[in-house]
């Protein structure tokens, strides 16, 4: 039996289009869920188009504010440093801060002290434009290599639960249990460190980024627990956290 994580339904986050829904879908076979962070229309829809022909799932966004509402969901970001609301390097710094997810500037901006900034910002790589498509292929492919290397994550069992991050499935007793992506990854942050308490801010920060709310959390956990249907695997400390405790996964 398969089961997968479907397209997150938050309450919280803002309305999504059907292109900003599109991005927490299941990436093509061999492809990567790719944000594309570009105000130009033009440079836009060649980059857009050219990735979807080499079978990744794309996503585009025009401004900063966009970027960071959807990058949590992406396995890498293109992003253009010229952008409307707030200069592309803020945006890399912001990012990186919460996250590693790999991310490449393509930029106009193409002077050596540029190039340092970029990188100190956070960026994986940095690439000029105007630039060929198989050049940024190929810095694609080696970033990512870099960044996902070729080994499965470990599964993680705890009594009757089994949860496999490598094809996004969990299972109590054999049977899939059907859990939102920000389930599953809240999930997993929990069961891969049982018996330690793990502070809001810190799962907020790792599920979520930098857009959440309290309200966000406590609804996704109590969903979880009603989910799992064992309410006690998931200990609440009061005004600090939350804990997975091993001894009732049995």
């Amino acid at each position: 039996m398969v089961c997968t994580v479907p397209v997150e339904r938050d309450p919280q986050a803002m309305t999504e289009s059907p292109e900003t829904a599109s991005l927490t879908a299941s990436p093509r076979p061999n492809g990567w869920r790719v944000l594309v962070v570009e105000h130009h229309t033009q440079d836009a829809e060649t980059l857009v188009t050219a990735l979807r022909r080499h079978a990744h799932d794309v996503h585009h966004v025009a401004t900063a504010t966009d970027a960071l509402h959807t990058y949590t969901e992406a396995d890498l970001i293109l992003i253009d440093l010229d952008l409307p609301d707030l200069d592309g390097l803020e945006v890399c710094r912001t990012i990186r801060t919460h996250h590693d997810t790999p991310l490449i500037a393509v930029t106009h901006r193409g002077t050596e002290l540029d190039r340092v900034l970029g990188l100190h910002a956070g960026a994986d790589d940095y690439l000029v434009k105007p630039y060929g498509m198989p050049e940024l292929m190929a810095r694609i492919h080696a970033v990512m290599r870099r960044t996902h290397p070729n080994t499965k994550p470990a599964t993680i069992t705890h009594g009757s639960l089994h949860i496999d991050p490598s094809a996004n499935q969990v299972q109590i007793n054999g049977k899939c249990v059907e859990l939102t992506r920000k389930e599953f990854q809240l999930l997993h942050l929990l069961a891969s460190q049982p018996g330690k308490l793990i502070p809001r801010t810190q799962i907020m920060n790792q599920v979520w980024g930098d857009v959440w709310s309290r309200r966000t959390l406590d609804t996704h956990i109590s969903s979880l627990r009603a989910k799992l249907g064992h309410k006690h695997w998931i200990t609440t400390v009061r005004g600090v956290g939350f804990r997975f405790d091993r001894a009732e996964s049995s």
